[in-house]
């Protein structure tokens, strides 16, 4: 039966995992800067957080892999975010169909990194908490 401390950490672990899948769709955008007809992509935080909430499975809901042979072991593959990817409007594309603003990829990019580390530093923090109250 989860405990609030569960449900604590559960919720954190879930917006390190929004985080991950929009910094992977930001480096995405960033690496496609100049390919033609190539259309920026971002992650609405608030609207994947909600999603995972109310999920009993989680951000990466798992798929059954196929197998082939008796002998395999049936696997699991991570899922990223569905509902919650966005594209972004065309506020100045370019001539080739682009419309990735390397400025503003970057400036997102950091912005995600930087609030990750300090969900990081407060999960850190929580555990931290949590041995003092057991070792006491």
């Amino acid at each position: 039966m989860p405990s609030g401390l569960d449900d604590l950490l559960n919720v954190q672990a879930s917006a390190l995992r929004v985080r991950e899948n929009r910094q992977e769709l930001l480096a995405s955008n960033i690496a496609n800067a100049d390919t033609p007809n190539y259309k920026a992509r971002d992650v609405n935080f608030s609207e994947a957080l909600k999603q995972v909430v109310q999920s009993s499975q989680g951000l990466r809901a798992p798929l059954a892999l196929t197998t082939t042979s008796a002998g395999h072991i049936a696997g699991k593959t991570p899922r990223p975010i569905s509902g919650a990817v966005q594209y972004r409007s065309d506020q100045q594309g370019s001539i080739d169909g682009n419309n990735v603003d390397i400025d503003k990829e970057r400036m997102a990019f950091t912005d995600n990194a930087v609030h990750y580390e300090a969900t990081v530093t407060l999960v850190t923090s929580n555990i931290h908490s949590m041995l003092a109250v057991i070792q006491s």
